[in-house]
């Protein structure tokens, strides 16, 4: 089953922000357009880092609290100093942004996507072309549109893409029923080994949140080596186009 790509949902217009940019210019940026954190750029548009509100106020944090004397060991305390006034001393969007960006491409899937923003416990990510240039950005609530689908949408994907693109079935032999994300299917099977490829597709559609299966079958070939029960799928599918 194919999931949606990061291109068919990513902002295209991007709000984005120069390495050289001033603090104050990444503050009224961030309040003017009312988002979080925006992709640090460099003269030929290529994502050099991410600046978020939490960096400006860990800025502000650190200018009261960092230490003026060093341990003369590099500890990990002392290493947690030094990026602390490090931070402190910050003037412009390179200094302050947090490198190297975590990036997606937009042929990359939207699963793809949610699976990096958890890993890396992120809100954003630009997405880039080959050569690293902003081209969009995706955000959580661009990837949880996806579970927003119609329910109307979704009963046409499951008809099309799984029963009749999949497994060759005619549509009104197997009722498809949706509500709230939850695809119920009703209906007799050919075989057995229908039923189990027809929940697990839909269960991978985007936007399904369970499948209640309520098929039946009329032929049980689960005994069957898995060479003779491809042998009999692509025999039967053959006549049922007779």
């Amino acid at each position: 089953m194919k999931h949606r790509k990061i291109g068919h949902v990513m902002t295209g217009d991007v709000v984005r922000v120069q390495k050289k940019a001033t603090l104050r210019e990444v503050a009224e940026l961030l309040a003017r357009h009312r988002i979080s954190g925006l992709p640090v750029v460099d003269a030929d548009d290529r994502v050099i880092g991410v600046v978020s509100e939490s960096d400006l106020m860990r800025r502000q944090s650190d200018r009261a609290t960092h230490p003026r004397r060093w341990l003369p060991a590099l500890t990990a305390r002392a290493r947690a100093a030094r990026e602390a006034a490090g931070t402190a001393r910050a003037m412009t969007a390179r200094d302050l942004m947090s490198r190297p960006a975590v990036c997606v491409h937009p042929q990359e899937t939207v699963v793809e996507a949610a699976r990096t923003m958890a890993h890396h416990r992120v809100k954003r990510l630009p997405v880039t072309d080959e050569d690293n240039r902003l081209v969009g950005i995706v955000t959580r609530h661009d990837l949880l549109g996806v579970f927003l689908r119609p329910d109307a949408e979704l009963r046409t994907e499951v008809v099309d893409e799984v029963l009749v693109g999949t497994l060759w079935l005619a549509p009104q032999n197997i009722r498809v029923g949706v509500a709230d994300g939850i695809v119920k299917l009703e209906g007799r099977m050919e075989k057995k080994s229908e039923i189990d490829i027809a929940v697990r597709m839909t269960g991978q559609i985007d936007g399904v949140l369970a499948v209640v299966n309520h098929l039946t079958y009329r032929t049980d070939d689960s005994h069957l080596r898995l060479d003779d029960r491809t042998l009999h799928g692509v025999a039967d599918d053959w006549m049922r186009k007779l």
